[in-house]
């Protein structure tokens, strides 16, 4: 995916609660297609490899969670953190994370994660087939800004994070265009002056992450402009 792409035109199979069918279990399938969530918002939509794993629930997620009133400030309509999982596991991840802000989208086959050319394989880990970290600016279901980790392949042995991270999108919404050493794809390119420490882009009360699988990544963002 690139600027001014289009995305690509998936059903998801979702549960959502519905109070007249009653039960402890009140929930019931919704299919609910791209341009439900797309059409019409501005948008920031972030993908991660799975639900419960570590960066993705003390950094990720509860970062752009945190992050909602700054992103609302600077136009975005709707938050959307999407993983190749089904729709149970997601809106249980939703519920542990306690989300009043970011709504999870759960591309269970990976069909959307495919066709957008992020689908990788993750056997190493026993996960079966994945999402690559990456995010997107999109506006009417048209990609404004397209942000991914370096590295991208099957079997990786790491898991890069800093390029998708929420400082990374509210730089760029902060200062327009920029890029990361190439690694932020978007229109009208820039060059990035900052590189804050781990420290600054890490949630608050979230420890440093001393070992590899929780190690955290070093992000080129845009200085404010003075």
């Amino acid at each position: 995916m690139k600027p001014g792409s289009q995305l690509p035109d998936v059903t998801f199979r979702t549960r959502v609660r519905d109070e007249s069918i009653g039960g402890s279990n009140p929930f019931r399938w919704q299919d609910k297609t791209t341009a439900d969530y797309f059409a019409g918002k501005r948008v920031v939509l972030f993908s991660l490899p799975g639900a419960f794993t570590p960066t993705c629930s003390t950094y990720q997620l509860p970062g752009f969670e945190a992050a909602h009133e700054q992103l609302k400030g600077l136009g975005i309509d709707a938050v959307y953190c999407m993983s190749v999982n089904d729709s149970f596991v997601m809106n249980q991840w939703a519920k542990s994370q306690n989300l009043n802000h970011v709504t999870v989208i759960p591309d269970g086959s990976g069909e959307f994660t495919d066709k957008v050319g992020m689908l990788v394989r993750k056997d190493n880990l026993g996960f079966g087939a994945r999402s690559w970290r990456y995010a997107a600016i999109v506006d009417d279901g048209k990609v404004v800004a397209w942000f991914e980790e370096p590295g991208r392949c099957d079997d990786c042995a790491d898991d890069p994070y800093g390029k998708t991270s929420p400082e990374t999108i509210l730089a760029w919404l902060q200062n327009g265009q920029c890029r990361g050493n190439g690694l932020i794809l978007v229109a009208g390119q820039q060059d990035c002056p900052a590189d804050p420490s781990p420290a600054a882009v890490a949630p608050r009360g979230a420890a440093s992450r001393p070992d590899r699988e929780t190690s955290h990544r070093q992000v080129s963002i845009c200085a404010a402009a003075t």
